[in-house]
């Protein structure tokens, strides 16, 4: 386990998309968080040529190709896995049975199954002091970690009703060539497992409650794509549809799609209470929405919150006021809350079995979808 007089030593396992935005955040949050001392130790890649320059580049100390050797060297506490979510479990059981501390990139995993017995593996490795935490990183979004703040005082009374839509435009192009992300047994789902996760997540967390049924649709809009080696099929979804049932009784809507042409990274939260109503977009990801339903109806109406004020969650540690952040700053302020749980001891959060609620309603929409949209149980 970890010590309170040497540094954690991190190793991190995946350096495309997301290694490279988690090596961005390891490099720069101990520059404006007060933190546990770390080094990033060791980056883990396939390729031993691609993975050195990548660890140069990257801030990393040294590099390799075999995690299972890295993950059983004694001189390594945090395991942090950003490779496709195929990978996932075993990744994660192997470290957390090292003892490890682990972060690991949403979705969880790619089945129930493989996510069940990781945060089974999570529950028992606590009991030993080992940290666990799943990289939603847009819980870290100052705005929205501030509408948490402000449901969680009230002012939005009785939540009614909820709408989550993620709308991205990147496979729009009927031309863009073929990725792992379109391949069921790399990706597990395509819309759904890549944006609906967050989304997902992003309603749980904000409701502080779960989804308990879900009647939905999904659909590949374009089932052929250009391969390496020729046409390749398509084996997951494009979009998502589906509506949403909460345990207290509020009802909510989603959809996600990677063809919705012009939206680039849309994730719109939208939830209408009984004293008031919020809404929020990460294209304009510094400013909050607010309407106060107690007020006379002749002042009454949305109000742009920019959140950038030092009382803001997160923003203390960044610029003056008016210096918006940006979508990075949410892997340095996951980071922070990670690095904080490891010192204390304390659970982090969204944990395994967040992210294990997540995957059960993942599993429930592509039931219901498979069943022509009935309604399925969570």
């Amino acid at each position: 386990m970890t010590s309170s007089i040497r540094p954690v030593r991190v190793a991190m396992i995946g350096y495309a998309f997301m290694g490279r935005a988690h090596s961005n955040a390891w490099a720069t949050v101990g520059s404006f968080f007060e933190v546990p001392a770390f080094e990033q130790r060791v980056l883990v890649g396939r390729d031993a040529v691609g993975v050195a320059a990548a660890a140069t580049a990257l801030g990393w100390s040294e590099s390799a190709t075999d995690w299972r050797e890295v993950i059983a060297r004694d001189d390594i506490d945090v395991v942090d896995i950003c490779v496709p979510g195929h990978l996932h479990a075993e990744i994660a059981l192997a470290a957390l049975a090292a003892g490890k501390h682990v972060l690991v990139e949403k979705p969880l995993a790619n089945t129930l199954a493989e996510a069940e017995a990781m945060a089974d593996a999570a529950a028992v490795a606590s009991t030993r002091g080992v940290v666990s935490m799943v990289g939603f990183n847009y819980r870290r979004m100052p705005a929205l970690a501030l509408a948490r703040r402000i449901i969680a005082d009230g002012r939005l009374g009785e939540i009614r009703q909820v709408r989550g839509s993620y709308l991205q435009d990147w496979l729009a192009d009927a031309t863009a060539p073929m990725t792992w992300r379109l391949r069921r047994e790399t990706a597990g789902s395509g819309a759904l497992g890549d944006l609906a996760s967050h989304a997902v997540d992003q309603l749980q967390f904000l409701l502080g409650e779960r989804v308990t049924e879900v009647s939905a649709r999904t659909h590949t809009f374009v089932t052929e794509r250009p391969g390496a080696s020729g046409p390749e099929a398509v084996t997951v979804d494009d979009a998502v549809w589906a509506t949403l049932a909460f345990g207290s009784g509020a009802r909510g809507s989603l959809e996600v799609s990677r063809v919705a042409t012009g939206r680039k990274n849309a994730l719109t939260i939208e939830l209408f209470g009984s004293t008031g109503a919020l809404r929020f977009d990460p294209e304009e990801l510094n400013e909050l929405w607010f309407l106060d339903a107690t007020e006379s109806i002749e002042t009454q109406g949305f109000r742009r919150i920019l959140v950038t004020e030092p009382e803001h969650p997160y923003i203390a540690a960044w610029w003056p006021q008016g210096h918006v952040l940006g979508w990075e700053h949410s892997f340095v302020h996951e980071l922070r809350d990670f690095l904080c749980a490891i010192e204390s001891g304390t659970p982090a959060s969204p944990s395994f079995a967040d992210g294990l609620a997540v995957q059960r309603v993942l599993t429930a929409i592509e039931l219901s979808a498979a069943a022509g949209g009935s309604g399925t149980q969570v």
